[in-house]
């Protein structure tokens, strides 16, 4: 029987790539995306095709009745769920604090903090062993933005990634007798389209060659780390956060 695993912000980016190689190395994936259907319908045909079972399901992560829905249909799907990769979030509009919106800044924690929370609150109630599951694993998508504050840009992006810093060693420790192992990725500048999204298009040609190792990331680079902390291979590794990000 093959794992399944549930990917929020599955159908673009980092969640895409974690998708793709998830189905390639066993797993049925459930994707969650907010409203790119095309994108989601693709990334499930390429996992048909690696023979893994999809699920694609609409969701806005700013609406815990979203949530629930989510995990309903995981359940009615596969029945079971082994192991989430906690990845969906945005960055919102650049600029310095003073000058932004608070109605942007509220939505960015709403998906990338709480959102984040009531999946993962999702996931330990079918995988913990104190809810009758079979354990499994949590993988929190983070930044390296925590570290460098992401000052003049997206400093409330920085913010939300710090408080899924916090949920992944408090959360960690709360389950690791339940069965359930949960760590962190933090990406660095990786070749996405986050940035272009929050209008900031140039931002990987400009940051790119401060980097330590004179590049960029790829996608690919991310998912082998979240890979690796959902297998076997890191059993014993609970509430760590692996930075991928060149040195930065």
């Amino acid at each position: 029987m093959r794992p399944v695993l549930v990917v929020t912000g599955g159908s673009r980016g980092i969640g895409a790539g974690i998708a793709r190689m998830a189905a390639a190395r066993g797993f049925d994936v459930a994707i969650a995306h907010l409203k790119n259907l095309p994108a989601a319908e693709e990334i499930a045909g390429e996992i048909r095709k690696a023979g893994g079972r999809p699920l694609a399901v609409q969701v806005d992560l700013a609406k815990p009745e979203d949530i629930k829905r989510l995990f309903e249909a995981v359940d009615s799907a596969f029945g079971r769920l082994d192991g989430l990769v906690n990845n969906a979030g945005i960055v919102g509009d650049a600029g310095k604090l003073a000058d932004a919106d608070p109605v942007m800044i509220k939505h960015v924690v709403d998906i990338n903090v709480t959102g984040a929370m009531l999946v993962a609150r999702e996931a330990v109630r079918r995988m913990s062993f104190r809810f009758g599951g079979h354990g499994g694993a949590i993988v929190n998508i983070s930044s390296t933005a925590t570290l460098t504050g992401a000052p003049d840009t997206y400093t409330w992006y920085a913010a939300s990634k710090a408080a899924i810093d916090s949920l992944t060693v408090g959360l960690a420790k709360e389950v690791a007798k339940e069965g359930i192992r949960v760590n962190a990725v933090s990406p660095g500048i990786i070749d996405t389209d986050i940035h272009r999204s929050g209008g900031q298009a140039d931002r990987i040609e400009r940051i790119g060659p401060q980097i330590p190792m004179g590049r960029i990331g790829r996608v690919e680079e991310v998912a082998e780390a979240a890979l690796f902390l959902l297998s076997e291979a890191a059993s014993y590794i609970t509430g760590a956060n692996l930075h991928v990000a060149g040195g930065r």
